[in-house]
């Protein structure tokens, strides 16, 4: 066994999450990323495990509604049609992966404050389109809200930052917290203008108790590293001056150039620097708690490239 404080997860039950092999978001994800992670020599300085959990009914709903979970088992079973306006499939079996997602999900940020291990990743994780009753963009279950609300629920850890540096806009997290103040939330993005689900504007600050706990920054179709690594000073101010208990980061690799469903031009320096960045964030405010998860990603290079790059500022924080 690897003597490692970083936990990856490596999962043939959050491997089968995807809508089949002629699909962007297709099984062959979780292995393109672990292949690119064991070539590069990073695989050898974590610790490699499968996740111990399996999400039951009674996890999910502390996120989304009974009405809506009863939707997807049903449609699911059939294997029939979609669960949102037409990005989605229902295919026979998906409830039963989506409920692993959100067990890895668990499983990960169980083991960090546990202690087991300083800091986590999920490859096939974060969810961020699902909305409390319903489905979005390849997204079934929101594991993201999940997690966030068994932190609270169970562990009294209400102020959590959520970052996010997808492509697209974390639409079913933002709405889902707009009106928290302790959901402290930033996502760079492609912007919404040209992008699904389009929405994420720079006004978008929050509502009422929660305005100005919110930061949405939107990119245009081309930029890269340069102007995200513009905006990462004010992002790594804003969070310093927020002070969570745990850092989420969701580090969609369709953010990457190349992508085919995406525009922007980002390289794996900039998954680098935003890691690493959180990561010493954690350390200061969170107990160095930080769990990172995948999300979105459709070049399989790109996915190896930049996941890796994460899981490496994770290991080369001390």
């Amino acid at each position: 066994m690897v003597d490692s404080k970083i936990l990856v997860v490596k999962d043939d039950n959050i491997a089968s999450y995807g809508f089949g092999d002629d699909h962007p978001f297709g099984p062959d994800r979780h292995g393109a990323f672990h292949r690119y992670l064991a070539a590069s020599g990073v695989a050898s300085l974590v610790h490699l495990a499968a996740s111990e959990y399996i999400a039951v009914r009674a996890d999910i709903e502390r996120f989304h509604t009974s009405e809506y979970i009863d939707r997807v088992i049903a449609q699911c079973q059939l294997g029939k049609g979609f669960l949102d306006a037409g990005d989605t499939p229902a295919i026979r079996g998906l409830y039963e992966s989506s409920l692993a997602v959100v067990g890895a999900s668990l499983f990960a940020a169980e083991e960090i404050l546990s202690e087991r291990f300083k800091r986590a990743f999920v490859p096939i994780a974060g969810l961020h389109h699902a909305r409390r009753n319903s489905a979005g963009g390849f997204c079934v279950f929101n594991d993201i809200g999940v997690v966030i609300e068994t932190l609270r629920q169970t562990h009294g850890i209400n102020r959590i930052a959520y970052v996010d540096i997808d492509a697209h806009h974390g639409d079913g997290v933002y709405y889902s917290y707009e009106r928290d103040p302790d959901l402290i939330f930033v996502d760079v993005h492609e912007d919404g203008h040209f992008l699904y689900p389009g929405t994420g504007f720079a006004e978008e600050i929050g509502i009422g108790p929660a305005e100005g706990t919110k930061k949405n920054i939107s990119l245009k179709p081309g930029d890269g590293d340069v102007e995200f690594q513009e905006e990462w000073p004010h992002i790594e101010t804003f969070l310093d001056d927020s002070a969570p208990d745990f850092f989420i980061l969701q580090c969609g690799a369709d953010s990457l150039l190349g992508d085919p469903i995406t525009n922007l031009g980002l390289s794996e320096k900039s998954h680098y620097l935003a890691a690493k960045s959180l990561t010493a964030l954690a350390e200061k405010h969170a107990q160095g708690r930080i769990v990172a998860f995948g999300g979105g990603g459709y070049n399989r290079d790109n996915i190896g490239r930049a996941w890796t790059q994460v899981v490496k500022a994770f290991v080369d924080h001390p």
